[in-house]
């Protein structure tokens, strides 16, 4: 059985706007599946119709082989979700928060503390449950969010942009604890991200969603193998367009960075790498520093969507979602 199963699905917004064009995705019980694309891709989008918050134009989606439809109630009892937006009363203590949800999700008021303290212990929050949330810093916050979506114990966590804006210590933070509860529970976790090394080194499978349509998916090291181009980088001595014709004359796309750096994408450097450096040097110039540049995700990206994500396009992602975060707690 799938953990989800999404089969020819289609959504269509006011207006016309198609978010969706025949999505098909599985995503294998017990694994961490990450979704990658650009802004407007369609990820919040497939993420909210799996967690029933929207209803899809056409097409099927069932979680452990529950119709999200038909079957929305048994679905929602096996989900954990933490949205983009935030989820939480910032006038009100971390404790006090999920004792709000423990209610919500119906958890027996016997069981309630116990439920809450384990999970607040569990994600490195109980020496500040007390403090009110308005005084926790966005890593804090995120992990006490994640803390609620697990009080029920979810066999499927569902994640959009779960460390956006973070840095990179938190960002870790975040992940151990999340890994943790998925070895401990053998359950499944689906993200939705922006990052590429978030993806690369904690998702088993990445699907890249590109237009409303999954255009690609397989491990990290699968896309990168098939999509992706390992690149030779060299430090030269001497006539750096001399460089490049030598380079090109042996057959080989060349690019000379600002920093005076000379690349070229090659597909077995370890082979290629000797002969390019005898090469050069027999036409008098010099290899000070040679160094291959294994393919990245973001090689993938760009080669299956035609673009990269900008760091502007990044800051301007990250704004965007810190600033509804923002507004939510102070309650705009």
């Amino acid at each position: 059985m799938f953990a989800i199963e999404v089969r020819d699905l289609v959504k269509v917004y006011s207006g016309g706007v198609v978010a969706l064009n025949g999505v098909n995705l599985v995503v294998d019980e017990g694994v961490s599946h990450a979704i990658l694309g650009p802004n407007g891709a369609g990820k919040t989008t497939l993420i909210r119709i799996i967690t029933t918050q929207i209803k899809p134009t056409k097409g099927s989606v069932k979680v452990f082989g529950f119709d999200i439809m038909s079957q929305g109630g048994r679905v929602r009892g096996l989900i954990g979700y933490v949205p983009q937006e935030m989820s939480l009363w910032t006038e009100l203590t971390g404790y006090e928060n999920a004792l709000i949800y423990a209610k919500i999700y119906g958890i027996e008021s016997s069981k309630r503390a116990e439920v809450i303290e384990d999970v607040l212990e569990f994600m490195g929050l109980k020496e500040v449950e007390k403090r009110l949330v308005k005084t926790y810093s966005g890593g804090m916050i995120r992990r006490l969010e994640i803390a609620i979506a697990l009080m029920c114990r979810p066999k499927l966590l569902i994640l959009d942009e779960p460390t956006i804006g973070l840095d990179p210590r938190a960002r870790m933070l975040v992940w151990e604890r999340l890994l943790a509860y998925k070895k401990e529970f053998g359950s499944t976790i689906f993200f939705a991200t922006h990052y590429m090394d978030e993806a690369d080194k904690y998702a088993d499978k990445v699907s890249l969603i590109d237009r409303g349509r999954i255009v690609a998916e397989g491990t990290s090291s699968e896309l990168k193998k098939i999509y992706g181009v390992d690149k030779i980088v060299l430090r030269v001595v001497g006539d750096m367009e001399k460089a490049r014709k030598v380079l090109q004359e042996f057959g080989f796309d060349v690019s000379i960075s600002n920093n005076g750096e000379v690349s070229m994408a090659v597909k077995d450097p370890a082979i290629m790498l000797p002969k390019v450096i005898e090469g050069l040097y027999s036409m008098g110039i010099a290899v000070l520093e040679a160094r291959v540049v294994e393919a990245s995700l973001d090689d993938v990206f760009i080669k299956l969507t035609g673009k990269g994500i900008s760091e502007e396009e990044e800051r301007e992602l990250i704004r965007d979602i810190l600033s509804t975060r923002r507004m939510i707690r102070r309650g705009g």
